[in-house]
């Protein structure tokens, strides 16, 4: 199975899954909690037509689901919508050249703190968002973390879905090793992996330049010892004691590894995971729903296998974990801006919402919280982790504002590159973290 990709991994058993491809997952009208508030009253522009630009698929009915829900808004509402789907690596350069061209797409629905970085060029919704916030029960912590302008109460985005990447290991493996369960300190983590790699079945956490597993493994060493990018006044804080105590159990762990994490984009700890070179790393449900989903024998087989936990805590109180927040921005060189509320207003509807986010099994995880009640929550035990995604205060930046900056040195993988110098030995920790520091202090200078 060397030659098995992320792509093989997630139409593996068919192409486009729909609904009754996945039974025990239907949307009954009754599933979502909802208030009854007064309807959001836009005047839709005359001859409105929208294009919409959001990342590609990594589960099918992610693209599925949305493309049927546009279908149903166009069949609604006479109103034509075209959505490309991109690769995630090629979302934010999109977004950039529609930001500076002021012109493409009405909607992007890019990620995270991406928002901010394009502030000044989106228009305020507010109101869509405290509509939806009041009809579904509130709006998570991430949600409105990543949806507000840093410092105000206005809303220059509506976060859709987060996706959350806990650890996902081989159960028999794991008591192969002499563990029922995944060891919630760091010391302990790290016996647990060095054991999983003398039984032949190593870990494996990228530090390549990909944009959610490095990101989410990097910010996951720093808050587990303690360190962060940012104080909560603004100040880079990378150089730090718990940042080189963080860069040193890097080390360790890298040992435990198979060898080519340092080049894996997202789709690397996929294939390692599913062709059976690793026992244990960080994803999204993806890993779990392609082997859930095939209809071969021994991919059912790792489905069965397969367990869930949130990551190991270290010397935080709470899971350090974030989400990759899919955000959905209006550019105001759009000439249909209340076309654009309205499309995704729908989009965040019940009717639309749940059937789309239940048939991902997980990949996201609600922004709104009357969704956290659906039932199929319950159904799988191996959800778990992923109902939680967005119930999180951690974030790019953390503990600092959400600014431009933030998002710039996520993008451009400084924490990322600081942790991948260290663990090839190219550097010390002590002089990573200084050039990390430095690096770090460049963006926020000129972006903040």
């Amino acid at each position: 199975m060397t030659d098995f990709s992320r792509r093989d991994a997630l139409i593996i058993g068919g192409a486009a899954l729909g609904a009754a491809a996945m039974p025990g997952r239907a949307f009954a009208a009754d599933d979502v909690p909802e208030a009854k508030v007064p309807p959001l009253n836009l005047k839709i522009e005359k001859d409105a037509t929208l294009r919409v630009l959001r990342p590609a698929k990594f589960v099918d009915p992610d693209e599925v689901f949305w493309r049927a829900n546009t279908k149903k808004y166009t069949e609604a509402t006479g109103i034509p919508v075209k959505v490309d789907f991109v690769s995630w690596e090629d979302i934010r350069p999109q977004t950039a050249v529609t930001a500076n061209t002021g012109a493409g797409p009405d909607i992007v629905v890019g990620f995270s703190a991406d928002p901010q970085i394009y502030a000044p060029k989106l228009i305020d919704l507010s109101d869509l968002a405290g509509y939806l916030g009041a009809k579904y029960g509130g709006w998570f912590r991430l949600a409105e973390i990543y949806g507000k302008k840093w410092g105000t109460d206005k809303w220059i985005s509506i976060p859709v879905g987060g996706s959350t990447g806990p650890i996902v290991y081989r159960k028999s493996w794991l008591k192969e090793a002499g563990y029922d369960k995944i060891p919630n300190d760091m010391p302990g983590f790290l016996e647990m992996s060095q054991k999983l790699k003398k039984t032949g079945h190593p870990v494996g956490f990228s530090l390549g330049h990909a944009l959610g597993d490095a990101n989410g493994y990097a910010t996951w060493l720093l808050w587990t010892h303690g360190a962060f990018l940012v104080d909560d006044k603004g100040k880079i804080a990378l150089d730090s004691k718990e940042t080189i105590d963080a860069l040193k159990y890097a080390t360790e762990m890298q040992k435990t590894m198979i060898d080519g994490t340092l080049s894996w984009n997202d789709a690397g700890n996929n294939q390692a995971f599913l062709a059976g070179q690793i026992s244990l790393t960080a994803n999204g449900i993806s890993i779990y729903y392609a082997a859930k989903n095939s209809q071969d024998p021994k991919m059912q087989a790792i489905a069965a296998d397969i367990g869930h936990q949130t990551l190991p805590f270290g010397l935080s109180k709470a899971p350090p974990q974030s989400a990759t927040v899919m955000n959905a921005m209006v550019f105001n060189h759009s000439k249909f801006p209340n076309a654009a509320k309205d499309y995704i207003r729908f989009m965040m509807e019940a009717d639309q919402y749940g059937p789309w986010l239940s048939n991902c099994l997980g990949y996201w995880a609600q922004p709104l919280k009357a969704y956290a009640k659906m039932k199929f929550w319950d159904g799988d035990p191996a959800l778990a982790p992923f109902r939680i995604g967005m119930d999180t205060a951690y974030y790019d930046g953390y503990k600092g504002p959400v600014t431009p900056a933030s998002s710039a040195v996520s993008a451009n993988y400084t924490v990322v590159d600081m942790f991948a110098s260290v663990v090839t030995g190219n550097a010390t920790p002590e002089a990573a973290a200084k050039q990390a520091a430095k690096a770090a202090e460049r963006y926020y200078k000129g972006g903040a």
